[in-house]
C-alpha cells in the first residue's frame, strides 16, 4: 500500500463517516418530529375527551328527565315540557 492509497483510503473513511453523522442526524430529527406529532396527538385526545366528560352529566340529566316525563303520566305534562324548553333557552 502506498502513500496516495492510504490518503484515498483515510479521505474514503472520512466520507463514509461524515455521511453516516449526517444520515444519523436527519434521523433523530425525524424521531423527534415524530414524537411531538404524537404528543400532540395525545393532548387533543385527551381534551377531546375532558370536553365529552363535561357534557355527560348534561346529558344524563336530560335522559333522567325524558324518561320521567315518558313514565309519568301527570296532566301537567306540557306544562313541565314548557319549563324545560324556557330553561333550555335561559341556560343558552
Amino acid at each position: 500500500m502506498t502513500i496516495a492509497d492510504a490518503i484515498a483510503f483515510c479521505a474514503l473513511m472520512v466520507a463514509i463517516i461524515s455521511i453516516a453523522g449526517m444520515l444519523l442526524d436527519r434521523h433523530n430529527r425525524r424521531l423527534k418530529n415524530r414524537e411531538k406529532e404524537l404528543e400532540l396527538r395525545v393532548r387533543m385526545a385527551e381534551a377531546e375527551g375532558r370536553s365529552r366528560a363535561a357534557g355527560v352529566p348534561q346529558m344524563e340529566e336530560r335522559l333522567r328527565v325524558l324518561e320521567r316525563i315518558a313514565t309519568d303520566r301527570k296532566s301537567g305534562l306540557a306544562e313541565e315540557i314548557e319549563a324545560l324548553r324556557v330553561e333550555k333557552d335561559f341556560v343558552q
